[in-house]
């Protein structure tokens, strides 16, 4: 089905999202050019923002895109609303992610510990900093944006590295992450607001009458 985007691809972008939800925390005073990183994204407790996503072969060939609108609000907790090529949503409510796709009238629910187990997931509790868990350098300046590149220093995740870009204003404007089978998965950001007053029930799923529930549901 060629609207239906494939599991690795949600998955991707989820893990983007988890380390970006790392990156969110106050952490100690660090070597530059990780103080940078966090001085950008210091204090930032909830985030919204439009986002266009597209995964790669890993030599410049789209193999799929996206778009829609992404919440993410600190500890643990985003929501994606993809609104292209199809309604689909990943969700996650601090302990628990889903992913919902509305044409197949189908959601799955897996805890997040499990789902995200090869992500920087511990992150995610602001317990760590960023040069524990990464090797921040800087990079040179492209497209006006302001990059880092981040390498985990873990062996046990399913990415090779991830680089953020931000632009003069210091807002997060794009971001891609490498998996380890040289799949590029890029995200860039527009009409972000940050520190909103995000509802409660914005992370909260509840599969609509009919929908086929695969995994553990929420006790």
């Amino acid at each position: 089905m060629t609207n239906q985007l494939p599991a690795a691809f949600r998955a991707n972008a989820a893990a983007c999202l988890v380390v970006l939800l790392a990156l969110l925390g106050t952490a100690p005073v660090l070597a530059s050019p990780a103080t940078q990183v966090e001085k950008y994204l210091n204090g930032l407790a909830s985030w919204s923002a439009d986002f266009q996503q597209t995964i790669d072969d890993g030599h410049g060939k789209v193999m799929r895109s996206a778009a829609g609108r992404l919440y993410l609000q600190r500890p643990g907790k985003f929501r994606w609303d993809y609104t292209q090529p199809s309604e689909q949503l990943v969700l996650a409510d601090g302990k628990q992610i889903w992913f919902y796709d509305k044409d197949l009238a189908q959601a799955n629910v897996r805890d997040m510990d499990a789902s995200l187990a090869s992500t920087p997931a511990s992150l995610l509790s602001g317990s760590g900093s960023i040069a524990s868990q990464f090797d921040v350098t800087a990079l040179p300046a492209k497209a006006g944006l302001e990059w880092f590149q981040l390498i985990p220093k873990h062996a046990d995740t399913d990415f090779q590295l991830v680089r953020i870009g931000f632009d003069k204003r210091g807002e997060l404007a794009s971001m891609f992450l490498a998996d380890k089978l040289n799949q590029v998965t890029q995200l860039t950001f527009s009409n972000p607001e940050r520190n909103i007053k995000l509802a409660p029930d914005l992370f909260t799923f509840v599969p609509p009458p009919g929908v086929d529930v695969i995994g553990r549901e929420a006790k």
